[in-house]
């Protein structure tokens, strides 16, 4: 079932986000409704975690310049390349 919701958004906004959808052949409102499933989905994803895996985030400690992507491609490459 679908319902009316009335929202205040800029006005440049949406003029952008319905030029956006336009070009994707969706309608605005279809854009925001995926959007609020994405984010109910997050949210829904990080409320499955186990006690345990809650536990470990943010137990460990990463330099401010540590850069995931290449640190995994380095890993990748070296497990591969052998």
């Amino acid at each position: 079932m679908t319902k009316k919701l009335t929202l205040t958004i800029e006005q440049q906004i949406i003029e952008q986000a319905k030029s956006y959808a336009n070009k994707k052949g969706r309608s605005l409102s279809d854009l925001i409704e995926s959007y609020l499933r994405a984010l109910v989905r997050k949210e829904e994803k990080e409320q499955e975690l186990s006690n345990e895996i809650k536990k470990l985030m943010g137990s460990v400690k990463l330099p401010k310049e540590f850069d995931y992507k290449k640190e995994l491609t380095k890993s990748l490459t070296e497990k591969y390349q052998k």
